[in-house]
């Protein structure tokens, strides 16, 4: 079983938005939230484009089992 799924990430993300929107936080804090939460944004990014381009690798392999072989080994879905 994956440490980390799309379900962790959109926690961690709404985790973030609550964190931004803390009122008890002092400038300097609220500066620290906003740049975390540029990083988060961007690694979150890159993980939703991952995702996606795994969905449409297995859309392709439904679409025409016989064009398996030509996916590229990085799509490929093999279980270890």
């Amino acid at each position: 079983m994956p440490r980390n799924t799309l379900n962790d990430l959109n926690n961690h993300l709404f985790e973030q938005i609550e964190r931004l929107n803390d009122e008890d936080l002092s400038p300097e804090e609220l500066k620290r939230e906003i740049n975390r939460a540029k990083a988060m944004g961007i690694v979150a990014s890159n993980i939703i484009d991952n995702a996606a381009l795994g969905l449409e690798a297995e859309k392709f392999r439904s679409k025409d089992k016989a064009s398996m072989a030509t996916l590229p080994e990085m799509l490929e879905n093999k279980k270890k």
